[in-house]
Formats: C-alpha cells, sequence, structure tokens
C-alpha cells in the first residue's frame, strides 16, 4: 500500500475534504524514535493530520506546526508539515506504555492527558506566525482537531485519524480524513455526515481490510458529488542541515557558546526531528563566534 493523500471538493463547492493512507510515513517515523506502539498512534495521527493541513496552506513557502500538550506520561507531541505534505515530529517520552483503554485498544488519550492544550502555527511569510489555541477535549487528536477547526477557524469539520501496528510494533496501516463544511452550506449537510460517520467503523479497520481511502470517504460524504482536484505522496523527511544548525548556535550568543567549548570542547547538537547529529570543533564554533 503506497501512501498518498487527496484533496476533493464537491461539485457544488460546499464541502472539501482530505483523505490520506500514510502507512510508510509513520512506521518511518517509528523506526527514527523508536516509538512504542501508543507513541506511534500518537505521533502517527498527529503527523497524518499535519500532512494534510499543510496541503490545506495556499501558497508554497507556507509551514505549519502543531503542538500537543497533554498531562498524560507521553509529555507532548510536535509535527511540522509543508504546502506540499512533508512532515516531521517527534513525541517527548517514545518509550511511553499504558495498558490498553476499555475498548481494547490503545489508549492514545491517555497517554497524551485530557488536561491541556492544542496549538496550530501558520508560518504565512507575514511578520507574525499565526497562532490558534484550543484546549484539549479528549486527548484523542483527532476529535480535538475537530474542536480547534470550529473554534479558532470557525469551519465545522470531521477529523478521523488512525494507526494500527502489529504485536511488535510496526504499523499495519495509518491514515485518516478531514471533511469541512462552507460557509455556504446549510446546517443539515453537517448532521448528515456526522449520520454517515455514526454508521461506519475506524478508518484502519477500512484500511486493513484493503479498502482504499477515497472510498472510505465515500463511506461519509455519501451521495455528495465529490470530485479529486489533487493527489500528492505525503512523505516524513526532516530539512535539517548543518547551515540551521549554525543559525541555532548563533541565537546562544557568543557568551554562552564559550562557555560551552570551554567546558566539553566542542559543540554537538541533535536535531529532535530526524536525531541526526552535528559537531562542531572548539575551530568552527571560534568562526562562528568571530562571525
Amino acid at each position: 500500500m503506497s501512501d498518498k493523500l487527496l484533496r476533493m471538493i464537491s461539485r457544488d463547492q460546499k464541502i472539501r475534504a482530505f483523505a490520506a493512507e500514510t502507512t510508510e510515513l509513520v512506521e518511518t517515523a517509528r523506526k527514527i524514535h523508536q516509538l512504542s506502539p501508543i507513541a506511534t498512534a500518537a505521533l502517527g495521527r498527529t503527523l497524518t493530520a499535519g500532512a494534510m493541513m499543510g496541503v490545506m496552506l495556499k501558497n508554497p513557502n507556507d509551514k505549519l506546526t502543531i503542538q500537543i500538550k497533554g498531562d498524560g506520561p507521553l509529555g507532548g507531541i510536535i509535527a511540522a508539515s509543508n504546502h506540499q505534505a512533508k512532515v516531521k515530529g517527534y513525541v517527548h517520552n517514545p518509550e511511553v506504555y499504558l495498558e490498553p483503554n476499555k475498548l481494547g485498544k490503545l489508549d492514545v488519550g491517555g497517554a497524551v492527558g485530557r488536561n491541556g492544550y492544542l496549538n496550530v502555527i501558520k508560518d504565512l511569510g507575514l511578520k507574525e506566525p499565526y497562532i490558534g489555541f484550543v484546549p484539549l477535549v479528549s486527548g484523542e487528536i483527532g476529535e480535538d482537531l475537530s474542536y480547534y477547526f470550529l473554534k479558532s477557524e470557525q469551519t465545522p469539520s470531521i477529523v478521523a485519524l488512525g494507526v494500527m501496528v502489529d504485536r511488535i510494533g510496526e504499523v499495519m496501516t495509518s491514515g485518516g480524513f478531514i471533511v469541512q463544511v462552507m460557509p455556504e452550506a446549510g446546517e443539515d449537510v453537517l448532521a448528515t455526515l456526522e449520520k454517515n460517520l455514526g454508521n461506519i467503523s475506524s478508518v484502519t479497520t477500512y484500511l486493513s481490510q484493503g479498502k482504499k481511502i477515497e472510498e472510505i470517504l465515500e463511506m461519509v460524504t455519501g451521495k455528495i458529488d465529490m470530485q479529486v482536484v489533487d493527489i500528492i505522496k505525503p512523505k516524513f523527511i526532516c530539512d535539517c542541515s548543518r547551515e540551521r544548525m549554525e543559525k541555532a548556535l548563533i541565537s546562544l550568543g557568543s557568551k554562552e557558546l564559550k562557555d560551552i567549548i570551554e567546558k566539553q570542547g566542542q559543540v554537538e547538537i541533535e536535531c529532535h526531528f530526524c536525531l541526526n547529529k552535528y559537531s562542531f570543533s572548539k575551530e568552527q564554533i571560534d568562526n562562528i563566534i568571530e562571525q
């Protein structure tokens, strides 16, 4: 199953939808960060949402970051995306473990916590970024993002996200969809969509049965005539570089850099997103200080 992301709109332009299969993407993240099953599910859901929300951005250089911080043992989640559905992310505690919930499923809400917040930061090339802030609803991520869209962007939305792992923790299926009702649509449209959603199973159940993400989306949209506008391949890609790390070092200031060199003899920085390490010798740090 190859990853893909669909951008769709109804012929009457009253509904837009985004649907993604992200199995390869989430498995890549799991391997990089050595995630536990529940951390895989939490980060995987957020990365899937981030890929779809990145595609919502209007301009190629726009960027988006999702920050989730609850009071659960996971600690927090960061996912960053761009207009091309290139995403990266990490969790604060990748080894977290919890017993399954009452339904026998991974307790993502318990790992994230139900008390906390969700931030969406959009860098649109302006002087200041757009920041949307909402309290967590359940910690299950999909419900929290639905609440964010309603409260921060005034856009009624249905968000469904899922990650299924096997007994050894590898990702079997991952995907999700976001369906949004435009202002010109009546309340009955959203009610119909929510009713349809209540009659279907989880995204990952259908994906594991071999259904395509667009077939699952059709179960929600029903008789609404949807057309595909774009097909994109989402990927887990980190854009860190030595130049970016140098800029981070410059931001520390010469005094702190000198203190680090005196104590450690060199500076080593690890990227949180991909775990790549960058080392700077005393001579290299001296050159940075001179600059």
